[in-house]
């Protein structure tokens, strides 16, 4: 599955973040391969998720932001084999250690406020060794940079990614993927 993901995002590097079920389908519809599901509930996922796979594209719950669950292990083992998402999302360690142990991949979700926050985003990174780690804002090509070579692990970027450059930029960087909310750039870079 980790390299089936890899995979996709080669094949497009930007991602659907969906903050509203209303643009679901304008995801799906899209050039982009993998899908960030940052809404919804206990009673449509099951059936957002049928329609990604059914389309052919990833997709993963940032768990932390959906309704109608408590952040419990019994939780993500109902979303793991009830709903079956390709993956998670979370800034909580113990949700994606759970997640990981369930056979799901996790995208560790990490905010870049300062300069210790790089220093405790490596931290966290080498001890919870998520499949890939999200920084934001996805604006900032410089710690893009530095911290694709401090880690090991695929960086993907977010947050505040709405034109054109900033997906080049990020990638330029070292980021393997750029999510983004904003409709208009769900689709394949021309570079």
């Amino acid at each position: 599955m980790k390299e089936l993901f890899r995979q996709k995002l080669l094949e497009n590097p930007v991602i659907a973040a969906v903050k509203n079920v209303d643009h679901v389908d304008a995801a799906l519809a899209s050039d982009c391969t993998v899908l960030f599901l940052l809404c919804g509930n206990i009673f449509n996922l099951k059936e957002i998720v049928q329609k990604a796979k059914a389309k052919g594209k990833l997709i993963f719950l940032h768990v932390d932001l959906i309704d109608g669950f408590s952040r419990d292990a019994v939780a993500l083992r109902y979303i793991a084999e009830e709903i079956k998402p390709d993956g998670i999302i979370s800034t909580k360690n113990n949700q994606l250690k759970v997640a990981k142990e369930l056979g799901l991949l996790t995208v560790q979700r990490l905010f870049i406020i300062d300069s210790l926050s790089i220093q405790t985003t490596v931290k966290a990174s080498n001890l919870i060794n998520p499949d890939t780690i999200e920084i934001m804002p996805g604006i900032m090509p410089r710690i893009t940079r530095q911290l694709s070579q401090k880690l090991d692990v695929p960086i993907i970027v977010g947050g505040l990614v709405s034109e054109p450059q900033d997906i080049d930029n990020a990638l330029a960087a070292g980021a393997r993927g750029v999510s983004s909310s904003c409709q208009s750039l769900w689709r394949k870079p021309s570079c």
